[in-house]
């Protein structure tokens, strides 16, 4: 095997360059600018324990990336780039745990195999640069799952430490997104001994000292914040796990089998290949010769799908951990997969990318309003762009498989991705007015002094607190701030009644108004100078 070190620094270097490229375009509604924010009032309270956003207490996830994105607000400031900071890392890391691992359990093959699989799945690709939990929880993950699995395939001479290292990572998982942290790889194990018939894994497992480990890590935090607000024990266990889980409260209702096209989509262009590679790992293994890695693996994936599939609340990034797990997998079955076995299928999924070409086009026709055409008008040629040399990479990998060229294959996929992804993010620039409110920040910015009242009348941009360095006054909103109102209700208004008798105090005053509510407040006679208006909001100032 040989592999062209100038075609590894280039996809490097292409990559560091998008990386950056992207890291700096505007926060996007909501998640970005939540946790951005978060983030920013802790760096500026200095309060490390209580979550606040919009300065209300927020305790739906945990603190650790809140932890390091007000660390790193306090070293290099406040910008959307520092902002992508820990996620951007996060992704690298968990691309690098994924290739090491790959090449300590198959062989160096592999593990660039793997690292290709991921680099080229658009999906993890595209998430590397987006500020939102799961990509560190992935992180965290990825690490519990390698050094398990170093542990049990090892030396037994280090597979203590390699262990009590997948204790901690399980740790840091908790304090990333809560008790999943734990609970995935808990099952990942109750039932590979289940499947297995044999339970001597567990006696392996450094009990007392891992549960030791792990709640020297993890529990603090949990055992302050309790302490500090009484009502976040309820909220955090019982709320945000069971009900949200059990439930459709936060009206995130998808079906069944939503997860389902976002994986195998999500790994384009090794779409076709997720299964084969399962069932063949699966049948390679033999537990009586040595650990199965590769059903361990199998079954980590499966189940997280299986979870998140029963789920009463569903996200696209939620199943994110999956990704680096199935390319352990993937990477494996590609050392030895005949050429003739890849190529077609990947050929096949060019015309389809074609027929997303065509509906990509037709995108601005389907829009609601005319603002939002001309937006995405902007963006249809990046878009286009992105997937017409996606579907050129697929053609061409597919020619270079072949002729039996597969790592000319895969650099031209990974190279390709990595392009589609800078194409749809620099298309996203373009509709950034309608998903961040960072220009319109800076249209209140011109005319705000540090005295002036700043409302969000029955809308609230996640992004906005964000770029104008200070919070505002919820008015007739609650949604996920519904908590903490009820705990802190001053820090709200909770009528349109009470906003205008409030907006006739002395003093300035600034809102953002949902377009429907601006309507019957102007029809009412409340005093307001229009500064913008869009589809999506109202920008008034007091005259």
């Amino acid at each position: 095997m040989r592999i062209s070190r100038a075609v590894l620094v280039l996809i490097a270097a292409l990559a560091i360059a998008v990386g950056i490229d992207n890291m700096q375009r505007p926060l996007a509604h909501p998640d970005e600018g939540r946790y951005s924010e978060i983030s920013r009032e802790m760096a500026v309270s200095g309060d490390w324990v209580t979550p606040r956003l919009n300065g209300i207490k927020y305790f739906e996830k945990p603190p650790l990336q809140y932890w390091a994105g007000a660390a790193v607000f306090s070293m290099l400031g406040q910008s959307e780039f520092t902002a992508r900071i820990y996620t951007a890392l996060a992704g690298l890391a968990t691309l690098l745990m994924a290739g090491l691992t790959a090449w300590r359990l198959a062989g160096r093959e592999a593990a660039l195999l793997t690292t290709g699989v991921l680099l080229s799945s658009p999906y993890f690709l595209g998430m590397g640069g987006v500020v939102t939990l799961d990509m560190g929880l992935t992180a965290w993950l990825t690490a519990a799952l390698c050094a398990f699995l170093m542990a049990v395939t090892g030396e037994p001479s280090r597979s203590r430490r390699w262990m009590l290292a997948a204790w901690a990572a399980m740790a840091f998982a908790v304090l990333s997104k809560g008790l999943v942290g734990i609970l995935f790889p808990a099952a990942a194990i109750f039932l590979h001994c289940l499947v297995h018939r044999d339970w001597r894994l567990l006696a392996r497992l450094e009990w007392t000292r891992g549960l030791a480990l792990f709640l020297a890590i993890a529990a603090p935090w949990f055992v302050l914040v309790s302490r500090a607000n009484p009502e976040f024990a309820r909220f955090f266990f019982v709320h945000e796990h069971f009900e949200r889980f059990l439930t459709h409260e936060h009206r995130r209702v998808q079906p069944w089998w939503y997860f389902w096209p976002i994986l195998f989509v999500g790994f384009l262009p090794w779409m076709f290949s997720l299964l084969p590679a399962c069932v063949q790992g699966w049948r390679r293994d033999r537990p009586a010769e040595a650990f199965p890695w590769r059903r361990f693996v199998v079954i980590w994936s499966g189940f997280v799908m299986l979870f998140f599939s029963a789920s009463g609340s569903k996200l696209p990034a939620y199943i994110l951990p999956v990704f680096p797990a199935l390319a352990l997998v993937l990477g494996d079955w590609l050392v030895h997969a005949a050429p003739a076995r890849l190529w077609k299928p990947m050929a096949a999924l060019a015309p389809l990318l074609v027929v997303g070409i065509f509906f990509a086009w037709g995108a601005p026709e389907r829009a609601r309003d005319e603002w939002t055409r001309e937006l995405y008008a902007a963006a249809r040629p990046w878009i286009v762009s992105g997937i017409a040399i996606l579907a050129l990479s697929l053609v061409v990998g597919a020619l270079a498989l072949r002729s039996r060229r597969k790592w000319a294959a895969v650099a031209a996929l990974v190279i390709a991705s990595i392009a589609f992804v800078d194409c749809v993010e620099d298309g996203y620039e373009r509709l950034s007015p309608r998903q961040s409110g960072r220009d319109i920040a800076a249209v209140m910015r011109r005319d705000l002094s540090p005295a002036a009242r700043v409302y969000s009348v029955g809308i609230y941009d996640q992004t906005i607190p964000f770029y104008l360095g200070r919070t505002v006054t919820l008015v007739d909103y609650w949604d996920e701030f519904s908590m903490g109102l009820k705990h802190e209700p001053a820090l709200g208004l909770p009528s349109i009644e009470a906003f205008e008798r409030d907006w006739m105090r002395p003093g300035e005053a600034m809102a953002i108004i949902h377009p429907d509510i601006e309507k019957r407040l102007e029809t009412r006679g409340l005093p307001m100078k229009v500064l913008h208006r869009d589809e999506r909001r109202v920008l008034v100032r007091k005259p």
